[in-house]
């Protein structure tokens, strides 16, 4: 569990009031792509074998990840008070962030190279996530430049959606996260699970171009592999029972959060690197 903190002032520029937005912006929308339930856990490395063993005898590979799994890199948009940040730590009922998305490796390649542009919300106990696939040099007008885009097969409601998320609570490029994840899909009575393993999960607070080649950092002990579990309603119980007898337990870990506090931008968390362990920080981007 993360260390305790107190909370934050809700006035101008914090979470509440930033903009006068904040009772409007944390109202769900009608239009999602995936509600799911979450749980995550932190598997130390000596366990991995033992919790992939479970996973494949009961689950598939998802296709995408082509028996060896896939690189995943975000970049997270947020106030300057950190507003989505806190919002997380303080668990608040309706919270939402904003991030673009490329799966694969990073390294150079072309303008129109897709990725996506995602809000993510908790309502409840329930995530849901909205999303639209735009070519990366379109997904930077929109989100950085704050230009109001239009893409054949696009949404233009939830494009618009994005802009104005952005330009009301001044959202700007905060922080970086990549890692490569092993996914797993349920079958049968299991249809919709997915079980996914991230592992060397490292972030970055500057040089936001998922194009670009930039050195990164641990931000979860590289010992430790995130396990994501996410159901249409709740987590089948062979799940839970692997965990139990594994002796993992359900972690409220954020990437993005954890991202955050390695870079001093806030207190760290306990699943941290070590203070002081710089030898084990730092690691190539790819």
């Amino acid at each position: 569990m993360r260390s305790p903190r107190s909370p934050r002032s809700a006035g101008p520029g914090g979470p509440a009031g930033e903009s006068g937005a904040g009772h409007r912006l944390r109202t769900p929308s009608t239009l999602h792509a995936f509600n799911r339930y979450e749980l995550k856990y932190l598997v130390p490395v000596s366990r991995v074998a033992d919790v992939r063993a479970e996973l494949t005898a009961r689950m598939r590979p998802d296709r995408n990840g082509d028996g060896t799994g896939y690189g995943v890199w975000s970049v997270y948009y947020d106030t300057r008070a950190l507003r989505f940040y806190h919002e997380k730590i303080e668990g608040l009922r309706f919270r939402r962030k904003l991030r673009v998305r490329r799966y694969g490796e990073v390294g150079p390649a072309p303008e129109d190279t897709p990725v996506s542009v995602e809000i993510k919300q908790r309502v409840n106990r329930v995530t849901q996530k909205r999303r639209v696939l735009l070519p990366y040099d379109q997904a930077r007008a929109l989100c950085d430049r704050r230009v109001r885009i239009e893409h054949p097969g696009a949404d233009q409601a939830f494009v618009d959606e994005v802009l104005d998320l952005i330009v009301r609570l001044d959202l700007r490029p905060t922080a970086m996260t990549g890692y490569r994840r092993e996914p797993h899909v349920g079958v049968d009575a299991d249809l919709g699970l997915r079980v996914t393993l991230d592992h060397r999960v490292r972030g970055r607070d500057r040089d936001f171009d998922l194009r670009a080649e930039a050195e990164s950092r641990y931000i979860v002990d590289p010992h430790l592999v995130v396990m994501e579990v996410k159901a249409n309603e709740r987590a089948p119980y062979w799940v839970t029972d692997m965990a139990a007898r594994l002796n993992l337990q359900v972690e409220r870990i954020s990437k993005y959060c954890q991202s955050v506090e390695v870079f001093g931008m806030a207190p760290r968390s306990v699943f941290h690197v070590p203070e002081g362990d710089e030898s084990a920080l730092h690691t190539a981007a790819s």
